[in-house]
């Protein structure tokens, strides 16, 4: 669905070149929810603002469904913003309109007659949960329902891709929960593939299915949410996970006040909820202690992820390791 090639953006401020953006290259599959995180300055508001060509690289190209975007003219480009929505952080609504009529505002710029506005509105505005609010203003709304009324504007023209800058950052954490549970039914009933960026890891464990990190305008690290999050590679994404509650080395304090081997066993799906460490502690003759570890979810897969200190003189590493492989469990030896 979307494809940027090697993009790089510049700015010119004060006789300086700031690089916001160093060669970026990643892909988002149709129907996917699809992640960008990164701390505040790393360049995820102007990667995501290249999409709908906001924003224009100094070097590189976005496609958009088959389509080069960095090669149409700003005339070819109006039309073709028309199928991407947006959902903005602080919301971005006409304040001196009512409800209805800011989500009545991109339509009016399609073409659409009045009708057809009123009705389109009517069903986006019921379809968010906002059918009681139609003809009130956006002062008279809470934040949620603010972003409620963001999203049903966004979704108002039909859109293939919905690009969410920050959309829960400005809430509280009810709210954002609210609000994740709409963009997820947004993308499972209405087929519209997600693009998100946020600075939570939490964003994206609930309901993204693929992330990329990126750090200074480079992307660090990428993949499926779930080896990201279980296996991260690169020491920003790992410090993101720390900064979100998965301390993937919480283990190092506990690992000085004992003598066995030490492991970080990782595993998702219906392997969450097997017995794995009876097992082996049974089949192996082991004694296990855990020193660490975290069962979540993450959008709809389970997972586990655990280290362990296994003590147990006739056994091997190798043996325990081929005891976990045959479960499906990855195995990362910390300490001999």
């Amino acid at each position: 669905m979307i494809e940027i090639k090697n993009v790089s953006k510049q700015y010119d401020h004060q006789g300086r070149v700031i690089e916001a953006l160093k060669g970026v290259s990643l892909s988002v599959k149709a129907g996917e929810v699809f992640g960008i995180i990164g701390r505040s300055g790393a360049g995820k508001s102007t990667l995501i603002r290249l999409i709908n060509q906001l924003e224009r690289p100094t070097t590189g190209e976005v496609w958009l469904d088959g389509e080069c975007l960095t090669q149409m003219s700003e005339g070819q480009l109006r039309r073709r913003r028309q199928k991407i929505g947006m959902v903005f952080q602080h919301f971005n609504l006409l304040h001196a309109r009512t409800v209805r009529d800011n989500v009545r505002f991109p339509l009016r710029l399609a073409g659409l007659g009045r009708r057809a506005q009123n009705e389109r509105a009517a069903q986006m505005l019921e379809w968010v949960g906002l059918s009681q609010q139609i003809d009130q203003y956006p002062r008279q709304l809470s934040g949620g329902q603010q972003q409620r009324v963001g999203i049903a504007r966004a979704l108002a023209n039909e859109p293939k891709i919905l690009l969410c800058d920050e959309a829960t950052s400005a809430l509280d954490p009810e709210t954002t929960q609210s609000i994740l549970r709409l963009l997820l039914q947004v993308n499972k009933e209405l087929g519209i593939t997600i693009v998100l960026i946020t600075h939570s890891m939490d964003v994206i464990r609930q309901i993204c299915d693929r992330v990329a990190v990126i750090e200074q305008g480079e992307i660090v690290e990428s993949g499926a949410v779930v080896d990201v999050f279980l296996r991260p590679q690169h020491e920003v994404t790992q410090s993101l996970l720390s900064e979100s509650g998965m301390d993937t080395d919480g283990w190092k304090q506990l690992a000085t006040q004992v003598s066995g081997k030490i492991l970080r066993l990782s595993y998702s799906g219906e392997r969450t909820t097997q017995p794995v460490l009876t097992k082996l502690s049974r089949d192996l003759d082991l004694d296990i202690s855990i020193l660490h570890g975290a069962v979540g979810q993450l959008k709809q897969t389970p997972y586990g992820q655990i280290v362990i200190e296994v003590q147990g003189a006739r056994v091997s590493l190798a043996e325990i390791e081929q005891q976990l492989a045959q479960q499906g469990i990855d195995v990362e030896v910390l300490r001999a």
